[in-house]
């Protein structure tokens, strides 16, 4: 889920910590990675709640009124519009096509859809429900994908995992993967990392490359971002791990958002 900032001044990032060099365009827009970068469940990563306020989403667990709760709950200062999340994306995609659903997502998710006719499913929508991931709801949809039926897959993203309080856990990804291979089928995604999801997120007319991702997540947030054209500042909060391989490399990596913000900062100060 992103958090979309999109009425910064324009500012250079110049070299300070870059993996290559390369010629800086301004900065319009930072889209903003909620779950791990600013937060874990329920708390703020360090000093994020007061690096967010020198400035003014992948999780599809939560409703986003739902999550826009929980982070003034904590003590972020935002508005609901400012929330632009992967659910948002897939939201739109089900209205937009007219599709009735299989929803594998949890209840809370599911109040950002359009309601469905249990009679009449014409498709299947997988997002982070672990309490839908038992054989007779996967059966379900294997039933609505397989050959002969062909209903379309709709993923709302594929991450492999995402971070709790406890640890990292098991994310949606392998479901969807294991749905195509049964089925035979090729899943429709519409949030991180695919390219529907950011272009969607950056603000109308902005070029990708006035836009600055930052996330815990080298594959999902950095390396989808950056194949658009944006910046991307890697954090080692969250889901972070520092063997995961991400081409091209991050524009920098940071030791979490607080860091990130104070990277711009800085850069905005030597111009």
């Amino acid at each position: 889920m992103f958090l979309s900032l999109k009425n910064l001044p324009s500012l250079i990032v110049n070299k300070i910590s870059i993996t290559t060099a390369q010629k800086m365009s301004p900065i319009s827009a930072v889209l903003i990675d909620l779950s791990g970068t600013l937060h874990v469940e329920d708390d703020p990563t360090e000093n994020a709640v007061e690096a967010l306020k020198k400035f003014v989403t992948n999780t599809t667990k939560e409703s986003g009124q739902t999550l826009h709760r929980r982070l003034v709950r904590i003590g972020f200062e935002l508005d609901p519009e400012e929330i632009y999340s992967s659910l948002s994306a897939a939201s739109d995609y089900v209205k937009k096509n007219q599709l009735n659903p299989l929803y594998l997502l949890s209840q809370d998710a599911q109040k950002d859809f359009p309601p469905v006719d249990k009679e009449k499913l014409d498709s299947v929508v997988v997002g982070l429900a672990p309490e839908e991931f038992h054989y007779e709801q996967l059966n379900r949809a294997f039933n609505l994908l397989r050959p002969g039926v062909g209903k379309p897959l709709i993923a709302i993203h594929e991450g492999r995992y995402y971070k709790r309080s406890d640890g990292l856990a098991l994310g949606p990804g392998c479901f969807v993967k294991g749905l195509e291979f049964a089925a035979s089928t090729e899943a429709v995604v519409v949030g991180k990392p695919n390219k529907y999801f950011f272009q969607s997120a950056i603000p109308e007319n902005l070029p990708p490359e006035e836009c600055v991702m930052i996330g815990d997540d080298a594959v999902d947030d950095i390396q989808g971002a950056m194949s658009l054209g944006m910046r991307g500042l890697l954090v080692k909060t969250g889901k972070y791990l520092p063997d995961t391989k991400c081409e091209p490399k991050p524009t920098a990596t940071l030791d979490n958002f607080s860091s990130a913000v104070n990277w711009i900062e800085t850069s905005l100060k030597s111009l």
